[in-house]
């Protein structure tokens, strides 16, 4: 009995969201579709970033143009973008997205800022 590859089914997508998760250390991207069903993500530590060059912002834009070449093959044309974290390459990032071919309908901000609450950290000093 000769077994048959099943057929996969690529679904393609008009419209969906990246969100980017800038931390001082690394930038995360995650593409999702419109629902929020997670697609492909990239970061520079999947691209051969090691240790400090992670948290350079060319990283975060490199991270950001692999994950609108996989946006454009599910055949988004357009994105809405969320944002949160304070790291370095939040807007090189986006930047990234543009570079790639991607449309951003939104820049949407999603950082958390206490009201209050704990005393953070001190500053570091470097």
């Amino acid at each position: 009995m000769v077994k048959t590859a099943k057929k996969r089914i690529r679904k393609t997508f008009e419209h969906g969201k990246v969100c980017i998760r800038a931390n001082y250390n690394n930038t995360i991207v995650t593409l999702t579709d419109a629902e929020g069903n997670v697609l492909g993500w990239s970061s520079p530590g999947a691209n051969g970033y090691k240790g400090a060059r992670q948290a350079t912002p060319y990283a975060g834009q490199i991270s950001a143009e692999k994950v609108a070449e996989l946006a454009l093959s599910f055949g988004m044309k357009d994105v809405d973008v969320y944002v949160k974290g304070m790291g370095p390459g939040r807007d090189q990032t986006i930047r990234g997205l543009m570079n790639g071919g991607l449309g951003i309908t939104s820049i949407i901000e999603r950082t958390r800022v206490p009201h209050g609450g704990c005393r953070s950290r001190r500053i570091r000093k470097v």
